[in-house]
């Protein structure tokens, strides 16, 4: 028996403080290994009559929460983080058997959760901080929401579902979690680490669920106040047709889309085919801001495809908890096929395979393993491929004659999450092609996976709604209420024309009476 493959034990949903297992039970999620099928996870249970329970639990969560001040919420936040601390090491390898991700990647991604965490504390708090305006009596405060929903993706399980929920709770907000179908077993393990924290019942609660069922049910729930979703731009479609009569509801939507690289031709080549392959590869092309389209000037372009394809090749494909692995596998057998297809309809309509979209076998293992792909782009014909965003580890390759048709082609894309310029950093044309180009993040030599979250982060195009997320989150899960306070006396004088007001012999206090003023 591998060690590995012990089941976790199954606790239930998270709500009122404490585990509980649903009375009515609508299913169940089967939750398999994908770099191992043989490895069965666990057998989780959901419940809607569970998801109502979780809102009245968040209500009363968010009653008591909002009360705390500032500075014990931070308190309780930092003994979240010490606690994943202490676990990161078995958190990181759960992501690996869960999501199937390099265990070395999986260690990066629960460090990258701990580093936001130290975000929000370090500068979040300063953006929720009163303001005062001393001169005219005035001041700002930055309240919660109420009850936030969050629904977290399977390819960064945790650092977004801590990022997610603790900018929340910082915030003084309740959270109802759901995690992916993918990914139960780390929203069990981050729902215990909360639970360590000592916070007000109802304050964090966590469904398991699928999210045609349990997330539908979770967007559309009355009691929600605000949502902060992370997955694809169909679901994003499905949460507005599901929220239509709410329009007053606040969301976050970050459905990624991926980004685009170009590459001119004075750019380092070494430096550029790497990045490119990082980009593209890493949680097997699965993520938000994965590299998906890499548009080549006329000058490099065939070096630069030459060496593309020769590396691309060469990468190690296989089992997350070996040392030597770059990539892993599909989360899903079914993603796998839908991977392949992909890969066929970019052939019949006309475009160049490089190298084919093909499953692969890993020895020993049985899982959802596929070689990286890459397809030469006619992208002179009517079709989507400036629309459709490119399934796992897909290159699309585009050919540009100058940068300005490089930039052109990027603009024209759907999703417009991040982009990547590879050049040199005095070449001349810079400063016009980065005016020109329309992307929410722009990195120079460097990856579309390279981010901070002390930068906003904002996807145009299909990429997001235009709400920004990064530091800026603090801001989306609060809401600022500003006030005056009039502390002069009233003086009939100063009454503004047409009111009559008659003054009278009379002791009658008349200082809570309304006066126009502009500050």
């Amino acid at each position: 028996m591998r060690p590995y493959r012990d089941r976790l034990l199954r606790k239930g949903d998270y709500l009122h403080g404490s585990f509980v297992k649903g009375e009515q039970i609508d299913g169940y999620i089967n939750a398999v290994n994908p770099g191992d099928r043989t490895d069965v996870i666990g057998r989780f249970p959901f419940s809607t009559h569970n998801l109502d329970e979780a809102f009245v639990s968040a209500q009363a969560g968010a009653t008591a929460w909002r009360r705390v001040g500032l500075m014990d919420r931070a308190a309780a936040v930092r003994r979240f983080r010490e606690h994943l601390v202490d676990a990161q090491e078995s958190v990181a390898r759960l992501v690996t058997r869960e999501s199937g991700k390099p265990l070395w990647e999986a260690r990066q991604e629960v460090a990258s959760a701990i580093r936001a965490v130290d975000l929000y504390l370090d500068d979040g708090l300063g953006l929720i901080a009163p303001r005062l305006i001393e001169d005219i009596s005035a001041r700002t405060d930055y309240l919660p929401r109420g009850v936030v929903g969050v629904v977290a993706p399977y390819n960064l399980p945790v650092l977004l579902g801590v990022g997610l929920a603790a900018a929340a709770i910082l915030g003084g907000n309740s959270v109802v979690m759901k995690p992916s179908k993918f990914t139960p077993g780390c929203g069990q393990a981050l729902a215990e680490l909360w639970d360590k924290c000592k916070l007000p019942r109802g304050v964090y609660n966590m469904l398991h669920g699928s999210g045609g069922v349990i997330g539908q049910r979770l967007v559309g729930h009355p009691a929600l106040d605000a949502l902060l979703f992370a997955g694809s731009y169909e679901s994003a479609k499905e949460i507005r047709a599901a929220t239509v009569e709410r329009p007053e509801l606040p969301m976050l939507l970050q459905c990624g889309g991926k980004g685009t690289a170009i590459v001119l031709d004075d750019a380092e080549l070494d430096r550029a085919v790497y990045e490119v392959i990082v980009g593209a590869c890493l949680t097997a092309g699965q993520r938000h801001n994965s590299t998906a389209r890499v548009v080549v000037t006329r000058g490099i372009h065939d070096r630069f495809v030459a060496e593309l394809v020769r590396r691309l090749r060469r990468v190690n494909v296989g089992w997350g908890l070996e040392p030597d692995t770059f990539m892993g596998p599909l989360i899903s057998e079914n993603f796998r096929n839908r991977y392949r297809r992909f890969g066929r309809a970019l052939s019949q309509r006309g475009h160049t395979p490089l190298i084919e979209a093909e499953a692969c076998e890993v020895p020993s293992w049985r899982g959802n393993y596929v070689r990286p792909a890459a397809y030469a782009v006619d992208w002179t014909r009517l079709d989507q491929v400036l629309v459709d965003e490119p399934l796992g580890p897909t290159l699309l390759v585009y050919r540009a004659e100058t940068w300005e048709e490089a930039v052109d082609l990027t603009n024209r894309t759907a999703f417009r999450l991040c982009a990547s310029v590879f050049t040199r950093p005095d070449n001349a044309s810079l400063p016009a092609l980065k005016d020109a180009l329309r992307t929410g993040a722009l990195n120079i030599n460097r990856g579309t996976i390279g981010t901070s979250l002390r930068l906003p982060s904002l996807g145009l195009g299909r990429a997001s709604n235009g709400i920004a997320a990064g530091i800026e989150l603090m801001r989306v899960v609060t809401y600022p209420r500003s006030s005056l306070a009039e502390v002069r006396a009233f003086d009939p004088a100063n009454l503004v024309p047409g009111v009559n007001w008659e003054v009278e012999d009379t002791d009658v206090d008349v200082t809570g009476s309304l006066e126009i003023a502009v500050e």
